[in-house]
């Protein structure tokens, strides 16, 4: 994975929503559970009545406020790729992305053409023999974007974040991540068969009989398995230190001798360099030995089966149904397939996202939400900056580099000042698997291209539609995409009190990104350097701890509970975003001389804000998606992340009158910033 990406630190997993009944205020009252205590089970106060009234719809593994948001960007985006695919003079523009959503759609043109696409790639995998023939194919794949064997990438340097160097990476299973190879309770046990029995399945339908598919499946198994061993857990993956090891070109030739990585990189057509980043250097070491000890036939199957993997979704429905019923069904409890249009939409997304994203700008993103939004981000980054200089467990010293940093954070609102461009991908009609595989030879092309040249920091890693928002530590600013700046997290029409719980926090969270347990070890400039005081390592590690054993009491499904460690940074961001978004809400009031006890639809100030936190965490979520969730996304489920965040704020308790012996009674509160 991206290293960049991987740190890049963002306010939600997946794609939440519009208020169904907003008062004026801006909250949805028609959500509050009047039945229950606010001081017992906020989220459930909060959220309770909208729980019980938005069943998850068959095909979506949760449904939320993020989701009844993400929904209406999809049908901004559908209608904008209808007119361009309907127009007859259309710009360059509406022909690649009405042309890519077309050939998405016309379903008859691909179940006509059934496996053909897949055709001469498998040949060429069948005719690999030898070392140099895995190889060559090996790149030709990772060209297209399919993750065979490990991950080669562009990525900030480390240690220079102005530059860019090359990076390798573990990679190439098909599973969530390494643990899901090896816990031995019975549900993941379940998922392994299951697992298996898709790869077998997916054979079957490019012709293989199905006892040869099953050991084919049963070895490619196995492979993985060895892959999955020599790779680093997710949670380890959250301390950048372990993923930086950079070294000669030479050296690495000797770290895995059995892969000729320097012929490797001049068939991938990247720019030469001297040295580069290694993140897992036991992987390349484990990967070289297994690379000599596997029958070829074995290597071959694999890369097989990884294509198959990257195709599915582009194939007829017999492939598409297949990929749906294990990653959706099996993984998520997803129950249908989305609708066509809406796959079509997100793939367009993906493939052409700043082409789509100009369009979907141009309709919806006004410049007094991104004006506001900007001025509450100062307003935000002003609290943070009293915060750091009136924190007591923290030296002179470390407090001066701390607010340097902060000082030096960048904030990128709405969309890139410069879009990409895409004219030199081909968009042909109806050929949706060709549209697909060569829009993302064109983004990993574009992307090793950035080797050895500085780094664009104004370049976006969202696009513009995307309900979502990042912090990057090596570029050290923060990223609001439009998509996200629309009610229920900014309205123009809801109260100040609402916004900073909504938006507001969003911009808390992302700029504590930066001092969270990741984040901190990343300086101005986004270069991984050590910039603290020893006994203020050691006392933040100290208060962090809190954090770590809190959430990971927590429980989202019988059987499995929260990992405080993985979950540890956007624990940290929760709630110093909550505490920076109330302070910047209490000065605001004061400004505009309005009494913090002023009521609006019966709720103070204070009420209203944290109400307007908790409602845009309102999900119902499918156990199936919830485990997965759990043993993989560094982000607490919404109900923790409610509850978690206002049981550590003395200031819920003081709003709605909780006392001690209450759950959400802040009596040994959690607290770093």
């Amino acid at each position: 994975m991206h290293f960049a990406k991987l740190l890049a630190t963002g306010w939600i997993a997946a794609a939440v929503a519009f208020p169904q009944t907003p008062a004026h205020s801006g909250l949805d009252l028609s959500a509050i559970d009047k039945s229950a205590d606010p001081c017992n089970d906020f989220y459930q106060y909060a959220c309770g009545n909208w729980l019980k009234n938005n069943p998850i719809p068959p095909d979506e593994s949760s449904w939320g406020t993020f989701n009844v948001l993400y929904e209406r960007n999809q049908t901004v985006l559908r209608d904008i790729l209808q007119d361009a695919e309907a127009h007859q003079n259309r710009s360059a523009t509406d022909q690649k992305i009405g042309g890519f959503y077309q050939s998405c759609m016309n379903e008859e043109v691909i179940e006509k053409r059934g496996t053909e696409p897949l055709q001469s790639e498998l040949e060429r995998i069948r005719h690999v023999n030898n070392a140099q023939e895995l190889l060559d194919e090996a790149a030709r794949l990772q060209d297209r974007g399919v993750g065979v064997f490990f991950d080669f990438n562009a990525v900030p340097d480390p240690k220079d974040a102005r530059m860019t160097i090359a990076d390798l990476d573990q990679g190439g299973i098909g599973l969530p991540e390494r643990d899901f190879y090896f816990r031995s309770d019975e549900k993941s046990q379940e998922i392994r068969k299951k697992y298996v029995d898709h790869i077998a399945k997916m054979f079957e339908l490019i012709g293989v009989p199905a006892g040869e598919a099953a050991k084919k499946a049963a070895a490619i198994m196995s492979f993985e398995t060895a892959l999955a061993k020599a790779s680093l857990d997710v949670t380890s993956r959250r301390d950048p230190q372990k993923l930086v090891h950079e070294m000669p070109k030479s050296e690495l030739q000797q770290l895995a001798p059995n892969f000729n990585f320097n012929q490797f990189f001049v068939q991938m057509h990247s720019p030469d360099f001297s040295k580069l980043n290694v993140s897992v250097p036991d992987f390349f070491k484990d990967l070289s030995g297994l690379l000599a000890s596997t029958d070829m036939n074995t290597l071959r199957d694999y890369m097989t089966w990884h294509y198959l993997n990257a195709s599915a979704t582009k194939l007829t429905k017999a492939f598409v149904d297949e990929n749906f019923d294990f990653y959706g069904r099996v993984l998520s409890g997803t129950k249908e397939l989305r609708p066509r249009w809406k796959r079509c939409v997100s793939a367009t997304d993906v493939a052409l996202g700043e082409a789509l994203g100009k369009e979907f700008v141009e309709k919806t993103f006004g410049e007094e939400g991104k004006q506001r939004t900007l001025e509450m981000v100062h307003e935000i980054e002003h609290e943070m900056a009293n915060d750091i200089e009136s924190i007591s467990w923290m030296s002179p010293t470390t407090k001066q580099q701390a607010l340097v940093k902060l000082h030096a954070v960048a904030n990128k609102i709405g969309y890139p000042d410069k879009w990409r461009d895409y004219s030199s991908v081909d968009v042909i009609d109806n050929d949706y698997f060709g549209n697909w595989f060569r829009a993302i030879q064109f983004e990993v092309k574009r992307e090793l291209n950035k080797i050895g040249k500085p780094v664009d920091r104004a370049e976006w890693g969202m696009t513009p539609p995307t309900v979502n928002a990042y912090y990057d530590p090596t570029e050290n600013n923060i990223n609001f995409p439009a998509g996200i700046l629309q009610p229920p997290f900014y309205s123009n029409h809801a109260d100040d009190a609402v916004n900073y719980g909504a938006i507001g926090v969003v911009i808390g969270h992302e700029l504590t990104h930066g001092f969270d347990d990741m984040g901190r070890q990343f300086d101005a400039d986004g270069n991984l350097h050590d910039w603290w005081q020893k006994q203020d390592e050691e006392q933040f590690n100290k208060l962090a701890g809190c954090f770590v054993n809190e959430y990971g009491s927590f429980s989202p499904v019988p059987g499995i509970e929260l990992n405080g460690k993985l979950t540890l940074g956007e624990n940290t961001a929760d709630n110093g975003g909550i505490r920076l978004a109330y302070m910047a809400l209490m000065d605001d009031l004061a400004k505009k001389s309005i009494p913090p006890s002023s009521k609006e639809d019966g709720y103070t100030q204070a009420q209203q804000f944290f109400l307007g936190f908790a409602q845009v965490w309102c999900e119902n979520t499918r156990p199936e998606e919830a485990r997965t969730l759990a043993q993989t996304d560094p982000h607490s489920p919404p109900k923790f992340r409610t509850n978690g965040v206002v049981s550590n704020m003395p200031q819920f308790s003081q709003a709605f009158g909780c006392k001690p012996g209450d759950k959400m009674y802040a009596a040994h509160a959690c607290r770093v910033w």
